[in-house]
């Protein structure tokens, strides 16, 4: 069976995240989107847990599944911080942790406390080195998932240029054996990573980190499974790699160019996007104030990467474009970048779109552009077709700010590949 998972994800418990982001409010938009399982997000938190315990119940096959019957299904998941010392700098890291219940999540709540106020935020902050993460995960249950999150963002990730590695090994340490997953991030795609050839062996995961329950965030980026049954051992199977019964078929993406951190800039001074040899050039120094410009995750990839743009390995599983539907709704209406993606107009579209074809993605994958054009207007359907193609062009993201997408000409962003549908890809 096909599962389109979104597993980092947050509840209204973390920092700046929606007051919406609760189980009734996620099993709706999931459904819109067109997702069936999801992360819980924020597991460790008591309250946020005491409200899971509430409004799901376990299913068999170690799962959860609201009590009111929707067929969306949820697996325990925390995003947790770390922040250590490594060569005489702070390192602070983001990573995932699955797990196979809730009973599960509280007892490594009652483990990482030792380390942080897990209370404070849904997603903690834990003064402790990653290695003695991995290693406490893993003892307390060896059907744990940890991989590290969005790994080249410039802040809390493993790669990120203002306080990341520049090696598994050297976050991990000898625990580094347990991992077996890495998640891309909004400004990284798998071809970027696969430039990287010692990651190669990790299996690549794309999802939202969603702090708001709109599917212009929930699900923007997504992995399907190919899963025997829906269960969490075929679904670990799955991202360790382990078996072809069990597998990811692909993960969709959004174009890299689109994420906040693609390329280097400095927001508070208008300077931006540098493409990385304007960048290089400037020292990545910003030239309005003399500060340091945020590196680009492009530039941070070209830091460490082993083989030229264009390289695919063997082993390597395919993956899409998509980009949010209210986007694009929103680029077929004229409106300029930054305009309430919830608009009355733009949620009457959408709304409209919804009812006639199911869901989200398969307005984007599978949708007759013929009946989109007779439901919605020939723009809205022009807007679809031209992202399938990859003809949209796309201002890249820089310093905290989302790319910016523009309709006009035929230019393809540098970072589209065309495609038909979802089959395509299997």
């Amino acid at each position: 069976m096909k599962v389109f998972a979104d597993l980092h994800i947050h509840s209204k418990y973390s920092g700046a995240t929606s007051e919406r982001m609760n189980i009734p409010e996620l099993v709706v938009f999931a459904e819109i989107k067109g997702l069936n399982l999801l992360g819980t997000g924020d597991a460790l938190h008591p309250t946020w847990r005491s409200e899971l315990k509430r409004d799901l119940e376990p299913v068999e096959g170690g799962l959860y599944k609201p009590k009111t019957g929707q067929e969306i299904y949820f697996v325990p998941q925390v995003e947790v911080a770390t922040v250590h010392e490594y060569e005489g700098k702070a390192r602070r890291i983001h990573h995932v942790i699955l797990m196979p219940g809730l009973d599960v999540a509280e007892q490594l709540s009652d483990e990482l406390k030792k380390f942080g106020d897990i209370t404070v935020d849904g997603r903690p902050v834990l003064n402790m080195h990653p290695a003695e993460l991995v290693e406490i995960v893993m003892s307390l249950d060896e059907r744990n998932i940890l991989f590290p999150a969005h790994i080249w963002t410039p802040w809390w990730s493993i790669f990120g240029a203002r306080s990341g590695v520049n090696r598994m090994e050297e976050c991990y340490e000898e625990e580094v054996k347990y991992v077996h997953a890495i998640e891309t991030g909004l400004s990284s795609d798998p071809p970027m990573n696969w430039r990287v050839s010692w990651l190669n062996k990790y299996t690549i995961l794309s999802f939202s980190d969603s702090h708001s329950p709109y599917p212009y965030r929930l699900g923007r980026e997504a992995t399907v499974f190919e899963l025997e049954s829906l269960t969490y051992a075929n679904l670990r199977e799955a991202i360790l790699g382990e078996s072809s019964r069990n597998r990811v078929e692909l993960t969709i993406e959004v174009p890299p160019a689109y994420g906040k951190y693609h390329w280097s800039g400095h927001r508070k001074c208008g300077v931006g996007p540098l493409p990385p040899d304007e960048a290089k050039k400037l020292g990545y120094k910003c030239p309005v104030c003399g500060r340091s410009l945020t590196k680009g995750v492009d530039d941070r990839v070209e830091e460490l990467a082993d083989m030229p743009r264009g390289y695919r390995p063997e082993n390597a599983h395919g993956f899409m474009y998509l980009l949010p539907l209210q986007e694009l709704l929103a680029l077929s209406m004229g409106l300029e970048t930054g305009t309430s993606l919830n608009s009355k107009r733009i949620l009457s579209e959408y709304e409209k779109l919804v009812r006639r074809f199911g869901s989200e993605f398969k307005i984007l994958l599978e949708a007759d552009l013929g009946e989109v054009a007779r439901e919605s207007g020939p723009e809205v359907a022009e807007v679809i077709s031209r992202m399938r193609e990859g003809r949209i062009k796309i201002i890249p993201g820089y310093d905290g700010v989302y790319g910016k997408l523009i309709l006009g000409g035929e230019e393809e962003s540098s970072h589209q590949r065309k495609y038909s549908r979802l089959e395509d890809y299997l």
